[in-house]
């Protein structure tokens, strides 16, 4: 690497030199020299007493200006800066000007200012304003801002309300103070899906969200998930919406899912388009959630922000916690948290487990865009949810209210956040904040004892070592536990207990011995250890009053039985199959549930459990034993699924919402089991009869799975080839399911289709990545799987880093695996790291899973 990278750590923060007190910015925008004038109110901070330098963050950036008070200077920036020595300043308030030149069309890491097909767009988040002008850049440092477009295109964006606009100009006032990193700037050729907003007071709010022409009968769906997640924000937590106008605008090429620019949001195009022809059930539910994310970061994340990056969790945690509240209205509490689960141990259990663990606030980082991870994110959610539950709903309404009162306008920190907590509820939160400073899955062992009167449940918490953290504290754990008699009756509701010691024991009164239902709702993010048979499992998957654990014994059934599969051969026998029938079968519950029910632990999370209980797991024979374990259900279930597969069809027109969504989500996975033993036919006949995505994406996945479907892949490209959205879905589906001794091959060729474009992300993503979620074809013996993404990596990285060092956490497992297999995936990572010129993003990644 050029660039020798240096650590930031939490324990150095200090509060600016200075404050900024107004921003006025001038864009001149032009492909290869737009040009930006700014001028800054600068003031001492008083919390920094004396005379400091001024220094203001910078990257590549042409100065062609700069001066205090209208006095001109010559400073000469650095590789990340420019510094003014305090002697060149005034003792009081002045006024900074300067005015720079970027190159927008050559800016292909999508960070700072650049264009995609055209459009002008900007993200900033984390430190991308520093590509744009000179600026303390930095989450602490609020200003209202005021902006001047200049550009011969039709539509002129950027954060706050429009005050001014003539040919060929844009004026727009943003007057809530917030960082450099929530600027944004839109501009080009583009129409407007627009509808009103009145809010709880009465204010009217024009909603505009802004796409390419051709583009505007796909909106619909989400200005409705932005009307109700507003509507929403009013009515469960209080919050109003306060500008004039809230605009969103979707942009092709984007790092990122979404970004919650104040009054602007830059949205990546499938997170906004959606028609029943283009779009999945999936990415209308994803569309929901990420626009209600967005928005709800109007107050948690906006009027409220992080002091400093370590605090990152502070407004997403809480934000996503709030976007899954929302879901969970919208459609169902009980599968949106198994949705959640089974995402938070996909990715989060998974990183927590390896060599890229860190705490949900590190102590330090060399390239902060490298902790915008699973941890930050939804294990920052769980510790909303466990600290709801240990205050109760009307403890959480308090101090969320007290938060907002409190901390309206400022740059906040974790402590802020808790200390808000113990003033609302009276409660000490010293040990639990562990959670914010530990890594790892906390593990929790338990034991039961019944006496004839007295059922005891002791449980005991282990802290594993993860990287730089060896030795652990006790958490506050929430265990939600419910006790159910032998005839299936409840005798114990919920009841949450808190574990708060090494080992604790919790008594029961219980004339009969109870079966126990433990972790309801995953009321916190651990391991449960306990043995349990495959007979208490069955009673809990057909007596559970609890959703989740109600899934959680099935699921564990399945996982019982594949590991036995895996390690000693074992057959599925008629226990598991007709249990899993039953659920499936039982029109009482939810379909989305039963689809769920339907399916199989994932290869990657089979490898987890394998490897956490000693075995080293083989990704090949884990894949093997998975398909026959699907073959014996299929065949289990083929004489009644004809019969549901009809039942399920959806009469009338397509809709979105959940409950149709639901009754496809079984649909599709009743035709994926039944083309394993039909040879395909119900499948096929299904991709010719679809009249909406989701059923022609999950026909044909049905087919690719069973290793047919070749006709209908030409059907689908010939008909979607110029919609890029519904093509990323094609690319991906032939490597996910394809065998795994063809999926690097599958991959390297889709490299050399004449559609691939490598410098898109969502591209990238979908073939690159689709690679690494094919478990058994990713880690092929062979190590093709991690020779192909490390050249793909090496020559992503000088375009974008970003995307690079995201997806280069595929290899951030390979110490689970055999000898052979590891030193294959070291061998990948140590050629990235060999490579001249690597980026601090990627850099950082690969050698924090060297580490190991």
């Amino acid at each position: 690497m050029t660039e020798q990278p240096r650590a930031v750590h939490l324990a150095d923060y200090q509060p600016f030199t200075h404050r900024v007190e107004q921003v006025a910015l001038t864009f001149r925008l032009h492909p290869q020299a737009t040009r930006v004038a700014a001028v800054l109110r600068i003031a001492p901070n008083p919390a920094r007493p004396g005379r400091h330098d001024l220094r203001l963050d910078g990257e590549n950036l042409k100065l062609l200006s700069l001066a205090v008070e209208g006095q001109a200077l010559a400073v000469v920036p650095d590789a990340t800066g420019l510094t003014i020595p305090a002697g060149a300043l005034p003792e009081g308030a002045f006024t900074l000007t300067t005015e720079v030149e970027i190159a927008p069309e050559g800016n292909t890491a999508l960070e700072g200012l650049y264009m995609s097909r055209g459009m002008y767009c900007t993200q900033c988040e984390a430190e991308g304003f520093r590509k744009i002008t000179f600026y303390p850049d930095r989450p602490d440092v609020m200003a209202p801002f005021r902006v001047r477009i200049e550009a011969d295109l039709p539509v002129l964006l950027s954060n706050g309300n429009p005050v001014a606009q003539g040919q060929g100009w844009a004026e727009w006032e943003d007057p809530w103070p917030k960082p450099a990193y929530l600027f944004a700037l839109v501009a080009g050729d583009l129409v407007a899906h627009a509808a009103p907003f009145r809010t709880a007071s009465g204010r009217d709010v024009a909603l505009n969200i802004w796409v390419r022409p051709g583009d505007q009968d796909r909106c619909a769906y989400a200005m409705d998930s932005l009307i109700r997640s507003m509507r929403w924000d009013e009515e469960v937590y209080g919050r109003e919406y306060d500008l004039d106008v809230f605009n969103i605008v979707a942009v092709d090429d984007f790092n990122m899912g979404a970004m919650e620019n104040k009054g602007l949001n830059i949205f990546n195009s499938k997170f906004v388009l959606a028609s029943p022809e283009t779009a999945t059930d999936d990415d209308f539910a994803r569309i929901e959630a990420i626009i209600a994310h967005e928005y709800f970061h109007n107050w948690t994340g906006n009027r409220i922000t992080c002091r400093d990056w370590f605090q990152l969790c502070l407004k997403e945690g809480l934000t996503v916690f709030r976007d899954q509240q929302f879901s969970g209205d919208m459609r169902s509490h009980a599968v949106k948290r198994i949705e959640d689960v089974l995402l938070l141990r996909a990715l989060q259990f998974r990183e927590d487990g390896g060599p890229l663990a860190h705490p949900v606030r590190p102590e330090s980082y060399v390239e902060i865009n490298n902790f915008y991870t699973a941890t930050v994110y939804e294990k920052g959610a769980e510790i909303i949810g466990m600290l709801k539950r240990l205050v109760g709903d009307e403890g959480y309404a308090r101090a969320l209210d007290l938060y907002f009162t409190r901390h309206d306008g400022q740059a906040a920190t974790i402590e802020d956040w808790l200390k808000v907590f113990e003033d609302a509820t009276g409660r000490d939160l010293a040990q639990f904040k562990r959670w914010y400073t530990e890594a790892g899955t906390p593990r929790v062992k338990v034991w039961e004892e019944w006496d004839g009167a007295t059922y005891t449940l002791t449980f005991a918490q282990v802290n594993p070592a993860t990287p730089g953290q060896p030795a652990k504290g006790e958490k506050v754990i929430p265990i939600a536990v419910g006790l159910l008699n032998p005839n299936g009756d409840e005798v114990l509701p919920t009841t949450v207990l808190e574990l708060t010691e090494a080992r604790q024991s919790f008594r029961f009164p219980a004339a009969t011995r109870p079966i126990p239902s433990i972790l309801r709702g995953f009321s916190a993010p651990v391991v449960i250890e306990r043995e349990v048979t495959p007979e208490e499992r069955a009673f809990l998957l057909a007596h559970d009053t609890d959703p989740f654990n109600k899934w959680e014994a099935g699921r564990a059934l399945a996982k019982d039985l594949l590991a036995r599969m895996v390690t000693e051969g074992a057959s599925p026998g008629p226990d598991w199959l007709d249990a899993v029938a039953r659920v499936v079968m039982d029109e009482a519950l939810d379909p989305a549930f039963r689809a769920l029910a339907l399916r199989l632990p994932g290869e990657d999370d089979m490898a987890a459990t394998l490897h956490a209980g000693g075995v080293t797991p083989d990704p090949a024979r884990i894949w093997a034993e998975r398909r026959r374990m699907g073959e014996a259900l299929a065949r289990r279930l083929a004489p009644q699924l004809p019969a549901l597969i009809d039942r399920l069809a959806e009469p009338g027109p397509f809709s979105p919402d959940a409950r149709a969504a639901g009754r496809r989500a079984l649909r599709i996975a009743a035709l994926g089991w039944l083309a394993r033993v039909d040879g395909g036919r119900a499948a096929a006949a299904a991709y010719r009869a679809a009249n909406n995505m989701t059923e022609e994406v999950g026909a044909l996945a049905a087919l690719l799975e069973i290793g047919a479907g070749q006709e209908e892949l030409a059907l689908f490209e010939a008909r979607w080839s110029k919609d890029r959205n519904v093509m990323d879905k094609w690319f991906a589906l032939q490597i996910l399911h394809a065998h795994p001794d063809r999926a690097v091959a599958v991959t390297d060729a889709l490299t050399r289709h004449p559609a691939f474009d490598w410098k898109n992300p969502n591209r990238f993503r979908s073939v690159l990545g689709a690679l690494s979620g094919n478990h058994a074809g990713f880690h092929h013996a062979s190590g093709a799987g991690y020779a192909l993404l490390a050249d793909w990596l090496i020559r992503l990285d000088p375009v974008n880093p970003q995307t690079a060092a995201r997806m280069s956490t595929a290899f951030e497992t390979w110490p689970r695996y055999d000898g052979a297999r590891g030193e294959k995936a070291l061998a990948a990572l140590g050629r990235i790291a060999a490579t001249p010129g690597l980026s601090r993003d990627l850099g950082e990644m690969v050698t924090r899973m060297q580490g190991e």
